[in-house]
């Protein structure tokens, strides 16, 4: 037990679990609940269901215990379609280095 204090050690044992811990595992039962109704239900509007189940929780907390939790939205954006591949040089010179990057101007 060494590294902690007594009264820490002790005031643990009485309540292992914390106060957060408790609401944050009802908050992600509520959020499933809500999800399973509707999984097109992405974090911003669980997050505006559950004052109806009577948890009053901030966006960013649920988009926090969303992601961790694994609760997705069907529906997602999908990001970087339209963007260039960059192509990078993968030839080595024979001492088993990468040729340095040549710079150019622009105009």
């Amino acid at each position: 037990m060494s590294g902690f204090s007594k009264q820490g050690y002790y005031r643990w044992r009485a309540s292992p679990v914390t106060e957060r811990d408790w609401v944050d595992a009802h908050l992600v039962n509520a959020a499933l609940d809500i999800h399973a109704d509707d999984p097109a239900f992405g974090y911003r509007f669980i997050a505006d269901e559950l004052p109806e189940k009577g948890i009053m929780a901030g966006e960013n907390r649920v988009q926090r215990l969303c992601r961790d939790h694994g609760i997705w939205s069907v529906y997602s954006k999908k990001r970087g379609l339209n963007r260039k591949p960059v192509h990078r040089s993968t030839t080595t010179w024979s001492n088993g280095t990468s040729p340095p990057l040549r710079r150019t101007s622009c105009g």
